[in-house]
Formats: structure tokens, C-alpha cells, sequence
């Protein structure tokens, strides 16, 4: 920051100022500088009134001079470009979009599974295709459905020869399944080079086989846990994930009791996440029990505020709150939340190729083909690309665009019906139910200078 005197500077742009519960002191933080701090009474009254006579004010840049802020924009906007094009590549293939389960809330229960099924020679093309379009790019595998890990011989056999080939050339590959047939496909995961493997669980076991039975209705529950138990046993990384609407919610302190109970959460191989049940295509049956993002993050928060072990089970990260708690500093700016054609592409056993797993399947959403022939759509997978914060209007002009990165280009152009607009985030909102969760009045997350 350079040197000003405070009355000629003006506020910054990217200043979130966020009350705290139960204080008159509030929360001030900066998406570009990375920097927040409490402020005091006194303080906040200077603020208001645009007297930035002290330090800390041009310092933690919350006071700036424009002109400089946006060059300071400008320098950090081409490094993460340069960054991204650096970035890991996370490269999902779907082996089928067919699935044992029929959970209440599947979003591809409209698709239609063909009744084409997997072949090597796919997952040759598929692989060919990698080393030719990501040579020397950082990548890894996904593996998706559908359910990726079906239990007849033919598909296992399949799902093998995928491993064995992204063992050949040095890739990890990472599974998202439902978890029931996992005991089967142990002892090619014992082999595999496996970087961890997603399973869901929506609660304790009457809830979840309610969600998540079968086709047929019988439960799942148990058979997920002895999965998960198995995986932990033979060390391979679970990432356990919750789909949480308002039916399930209050189930999650039974289940974080549950894992800690295993001992799951002990485990450097275990994590969680909380995943939002909405809608992404097509109406769901039960869309009253479907939360907004703020709702969902509230209701959670006063979980925790009564079940405190819940934290020993899955951390919120209320945006940028967790990671300004845990490390004193905000995460980097977000240009771009969208990953889709970037750090993100997806593929199928048709052959097909999609920007991410938001559009896989969807007919409308093609981007090209990678098998029998390779065919890209060369404009829209620019238009894809093309996408971030400077891309779109609004968010050129939002002062939360350095945290919510524009949101999900999918979902952006089934509301608005075009990709270059926004997929606005309550990022306000959420950050103070996060500043009420996480931090009393007399918590600084950094030591002022």
C-alpha cells in the first residue's frame, strides 16, 4: 500500500464489515488484501465516517487509494491466471448412468441409461484422449455415475482395467459412489492407486434408508459402514459426505456422534463434507424441504451452538470464515468459482465430453466427442473458459466477487439462460452466521500491527 495521508483515501472496494453476536464490536475483512480484524467502537465510528488517521487502516488496506487498489487487482487477476493454468486438472469419466439406488432427491433420475455398456476400448479412447489433450498438465481421475461401482463381473472387470491403465501413467483416480457394493470392489481398490473414495451417508440408519434406499426399497446403511469401515482398515481416504435438507438436518448430530464413536474422525483418512439437496435441472418431489443457502447455514450454526461435537465431525466454511479462523488470514481471491473446462472436465462411456459434473449426461450440454472420433465445440468450450468475475457484468461490479467467483456457470445459465452471467451467492449473510459461530467479541482472527 502506498504511503497517504488518511484523509485522501477512500474505503476499498472488497471491504465485508461483519457483526459479531452478542457485541457492538463488529468484524471488518478484505477479499483482495486477505487481511481481517475486530473492530472497536471507536473504531467502527471512524469508519463510518471516512477518518482513516491511523495505521491500520492503510496497512490492512481497508483504506485505499483507487487507482492503486485496481492495479493491485490487475497484478493479482494475471497471477491466477497464471496459477490456473497451472492448476490440477480433475478429469471425470462415468462409466454408467445407471444406479442401484432410488434416493427421493436424485437429480438424474430423469436421465435415460443407455444400454450401451463400457467397453475397454472406451476407456482406451478415453485415456488416449488425456495424454494427447492434457499432456503435461497435473490431472487426476474421477470416476462417477450414475453408480461407478456396480457388482456384475462384466462392469468390475471394467472398472479394474480403468485403474490398471490410470496406475500405468502415474494418475491417481478418486471415486464418487454410493458406497453399497464397496466390500466387493476392495481388493481392486487394495491395488488401485486411489487418491480417496466420496460415499454419503444422510444420517443415522432410519433416515438414511429412508433418502437412500435401494431400488427396491431394502436399507443401505449398514453396508456403507462396513465399507467405510474397511476402507479406513486398509488405508484409503474417505471423504464422507451428508446431502442435508430440512427433513435429515437434525439428524447430524447423531451422525457425528456416530463417526466419532467408529473413530472415523481420528483418522487422517477421514473428511466430510455437507452437501445442500437442491434443485439442478428438474423439480424435485419434496421441494418444500429444500433450504436456501442462508437458511441451511443458520439452522446449522444453531446446531453447533447446541451439539458443539459437531465441529469434531465437519467444520463449516461459512465462505471465508473457517479459513480466516484456523489460519488468520482470508483464502486468495476468487476470480473464478466455476471450474468447468478449466480445472474441470467430464466424460462418458458414449464417448461424449461435457464441461463438468453439473452437465455430464445432459444431451443439451455436449461439448464434443472423444469416441469413435474426437470432435471438440470449439466456441462454446471458449465460452466456457472465458468465464469469471471480469467476464460477467454484475460481478465486475459486486464488491463480494473476490468470495463468491461468480458461482456455478451452470446453474447460472439454467436461471438466466445465458453462461456468462451470475450465480450470486449470499456471501454477506453467510459470513455473519459464520462470524457468530466462530468468533466472540474478544477473538481477534490476527494481531493488529
Amino acid at each position: 500500500m502506498p504511503e497517504r495521508n488518511g484523509n485522501m483515501l477512500k474505503k476499498s472496494k472488497y471491504n465485508i464489515l461483519l457483526p459479531l453476536k452478542n457485541s457492538e464490536k463488529k468484524m471488518i475483512a478484505n477479499s483482495l488484501y486477505g487481511t481481517a480484524d475486530i473492530l472497536d467502537t471507536d473504531e467502527i465510528t471512524a469508519y463510518r465516517e471516512n477518518r482513516f488517521d491511523t495505521p491500520i487502516w492503510m496497512e490492512r488496506g481497508y483504506a485505499v487509494d483507487p487507482e492503486s487498489e485496481q492495479q493491485e487487482f490487475q497484478r493479482q487477476y494475471m497471477n491466477f491466471l497464471d496459477e490456473r493454468d497451472s492448476d490440477e486438472i480433475q478429469l471425470f469419466f462415468v462409466p454408467t448412468y445407471a444406479c442401484n439406488f432410488g434416493c427421493e432427491y436424485c437429480y438424474q433420475y430423469e436421465y435415460t441409461p443407455s444400454k450401451i455398456e463400457t467397453t475397454t476400448s472406451v476407456v482406451d479412447a478415453f485415456f488416449a484422449y488425456v495424454e494427447k489433450e492434457f499432456a503435461g498438465k497435473r490431472k487426476y481421475c474421477t470416476l462417477f455415475g450414475g453408480e461407478p461401482l456396480l457388482p456384475s463381473d462384466a462392469h468390475q472387470r471394467v472398472i479394474a482395467y480403468f485403474l490398471t491403465e490410470a496406475d500405468k501413467r502415474n494418475l491417481e483416480t478418486a471415486i464418487v459412489t454410493n458406497g453399497y457394493h464397496l466390500s466387493a470392489y476392495l481388493p481392486v481398490l487394495q491395488n488401485a492407486r486411489i487418491r480417496e473414495i466420496q460415499v454419503t451417508l444422510d444420517g443415522m440408519r432410519d433416515i438414511h434408508n429412508r433418502r437412500r434406499p435401494l431400488k427396491n426399497g431394502s436399507g443401505t446403511f449398514d453396508e456403507i459402514v462396513a465399507g467405510i469401515d474397511q476402507l479406513l482398515e486398509a488405508n484409503i481416504s474417505v471423504n464422507l459426505r451428508m446431502v442435508v435438507d430440512r427433513s435429515n438436518i437434525n439428524d447430524l448430530p447423531k451422525l457425528a456422534q456416530f463417526a466419532i464413536d467408529k473413530g472415523w474422525t481420528s483418522s487422517s483418512l477421514f473428511k466430510t463434507q455437507l452437501g445442500r439437496n437442491y434443485e439442478l435441472h428438474s423439480c424435485q418431489k419434496n421441494s418444500e424441504a429444500l433450504y436456501s443457502r442462508v437458511q441451511m447455514y443458520a439452522d446449522l450454526a444453531d446446531l453447533i451452538d447446541t451439539y458443539p461435537h459437531i465441529l469434531q465431525f465437519h467444520k463449516p466454511s461459512f465462505h471465508f470464515v473457517k479459513a480466516l479462523h484456523e489460519n488468520g488470514e482470508l483464502p486468495a481471491a476468487l476470480f473464478d468459482s466455476c471450474p468447468g473446462c478449466k480445472t474441470e472436465w467430464a466424460f462418458d462411456y458414449q464417448g461424449k465430453i461435457f464441461s463438468c459434473t453439473a452437465t455430464v449426461g445432459k444431451a443439451d450440454e455436449q461439448l464434443g466427442t472423444f469416441y469413435p472420433t474426437v470432435s471438440k465445440q470449439e466456441e462454446t468450450i471458449l465460452e466456457w473458459q472465458d468465464r469469471d468475475i471480469l467476464a460477467i457484468d454484475k460481478c465486475r461490479e459486486c464488491h463480494l466477487a473476490l468470495v463468491c467467483g461468480g458461482g456455478c456457470g451452470s446453474l447460472a445459465k439454467n436461471s438466466n439462460g445465458a453462461l456468462h452471467t451470475p450465480d450470486c451467492r449470499p456471501v454477506q449473510e453467510i459470513a455473519e452466521i459464520g462470524a457468530g459461530a466462530y468468533f466472540s467479541d474478544n477473538t481477534q482472527p490476527v494481531e493488529k500491527k
